[in-house]
């Protein structure tokens, strides 16, 4: 069976080490950290934890920000960030209308005597409370929702706190997919309209409808507010949308869908940081995506090596198979020995394991060769071995039988196939092995492989020339009649 492809491409993180220094440099983390380190015996909490508002300009000018109500704003987002990621403990208050203390927490310790992964798993709960209040509901006027007897009347919000979470989680998984678009060539900044569309605008979809556009402008607006609140935690660069391009207070133009090139810019423009990449995987994985990194399978085996990187890109593949020979402690030779016996097989996915193992011999060096020599004689892996060889400059490669041969043309099509490679090089390599032996077709469709018949009805439709073509053709059934099917 084939290796099963998984859900998004292998992702390139940086080190623990680098992603642990940019949690702690993160903007809002930094602000709850110092604040965690400020408070003291004396800190006034209030019932629910926060920090009273009689001490929030002593909080905002221990951060250095302006003693306004935007930098008790910005302290008391601290605090709360502090309490939740377990920077700080608080004690609720005995008695009703008193106050409760404040102390350092148990993780605060962790920031400088932990592990890269201990300060990794507290950025990560505060990049959980920071999505909290990002996909939380906007209240315009709060008064009109508190009922006589003091109850708030939350259906009169309108607001579905899994719907807005899983369009945020949506969105930021949309963006994730893009950063890694073409082997990471998609690394730039998004235009904002572009990532709304993205959730809005139906696939099938021609021109959109101006309700379709009015849906992207209200998104996008939303959007706006939640990565203001993001990007001080460190998961992402923002440009916010230029403030003269408001229609009237919360509304966009509802044709930002398309909008002008030179002033796309205007409209907002967000990109993932490499921290970013790191927790929206994080938070993927926790939601049971597949979500692969190259890394991951460094330490397993060399079955896992090869079915893992089977739908890899070819750099993201080359980059795995190096770590996981750099983590291989008995050496190229052992190595090399577990990969072939890897490679074999006569199921679907075979083909394309073979491919990869030869790929990874590739990287294991000379230092492989007593291993390659060891499997000549083996009819899955003797032709790859003797290219091996033979690529190598090795001397005394015996020559294949002509079995062989055929074996291993129908074997690396196959393969090719299977990977889904680009149509021109899958053409050439086609025309390219059945012109290297006279008669091909009227030999090769003896040949016992699993994949025999399909290689050479995809050389019938692949082929340039006709009468190749039809030969393949030809051959196909022959190889479907000797097969019994």
């Amino acid at each position: 069976m084939s290796a099963e492809r998984p859900s998004l491409p292998p992702v390139r993180l940086n080190s623990e080490a680098e992603l642990a220094r940019d949690a702690l440099a993160a903007p809002l983390f930094v602000r709850a950290v110092r604040l965690a380190r400020w408070a003291g015996p004396d800190t006034r909490v209030g019932a629910g934890g926060e920090l009273v508002e009689a001490q929030l300009p002593a909080a905002a000018e221990h951060l250095g920000l302006p003693a306004d109500e935007d930098g008790a704003a910005y302290a008391s987002e601290a605090w709360r960030l502090a309490v939740d990621t377990g920077l700080l403990d608080v004690t609720d208050p005995e008695e009703e209308d008193a106050e409760g203390t404040a102390s350092a927490g148990e993780n605060l310790g962790l920031l400088t005597g932990g592990s890269p992964q201990d300060v990794l798993s507290i950025w990560l709960d505060g990049l959980d409370a920071v999505h909290a209040d990002a996909t939380a509901p906007v209240l315009d006027d709060f008064a009109d929702l508190v009922g006589e007897d003091g109850s708030i009347d939350f259906d009169a919000l309108d607001w579905d706190p899994e719907a807005e979470a899983e369009f945020l989680d949506g969105v930021l998984g949309n963006l994730y997919l893009l950063t890694l678009a073409d082997n990471g060539a998609g690394e730039g900044p998004v235009p904002l309209p572009a990532l709304a569309a993205s959730m809005i605008v139906p696939d099938d979809m021609g021109e959109p409808t101006d309700d379709i556009l009015e849906q992207v402008s209200e998104a996008m607006m939303r959007l706006d507010d939640q990565f203001r609140l993001l990007e001080p935690i460190g998961i992402v660069e923002y440009r916010p949308v230029d403030e003269a391009l408001m229609v009237e207070e919360g509304e966009a133009p509802v044709d930002t869908v398309g909008g002008d090139e030179d002033d796309v810019t205007r409209y907002g423009m967000v990109k993932l940081t490499p921290l970013g990449l790191y927790g929206v995987r994080a938070r993927m994985l926790e939601a049971g995506v597949d979500a692969p990194a190259v890394g991951d399978l460094a330490g397993k085996g060399a079955d896992a090596l090869l079915d893992g990187i089977a739908h890899y890109p070819e750099s993201a593949a080359r980059a795995e198979v190096e770590l996981w020979l750099a983590g291989y402690a008995d050496g190229a030779v052992s190595a090399a020995a577990e990969l072939l016996a890897a490679a074999r097989g006569a199921d679907e996915g075979g083909p394309l394991r073979r491919l990869h193992c030869q790929q990874a011999l590739a990287l294991a060096g000379p230092e492989a060769e007593p291993a390659v020599r060891a499997v000549l004689g083996d009819q899955e892996l003797g032709g790859l071995a003797r290219v091996w060889l033979a690529e190598h400059g090795a001397a005394d490669v015996p020559a294949p039988p002509e079995d062989m041969i055929f074996w291993l043309a129908i074997d690396t099509i196959a393969a090719h196939l299977d990977a889904d490679g680009e149509l021109d090089e899958l053409q050439g390599l086609i025309e390219g092995l059945s012109a290297q032996h006279n008669g091909f077709f009227d030999e090769v469709w003896r040949v016992d492989h699993p994949a025999t018949a399909d290689v050479l009805e995809a050389m019938g439709r692949l082929h340039s020339d006709k009468k190749a073509a039809k030969e393949a053709r030809k051959a196909a059934f022959k190889a479907r009649s000797r097969a019994g099917g």
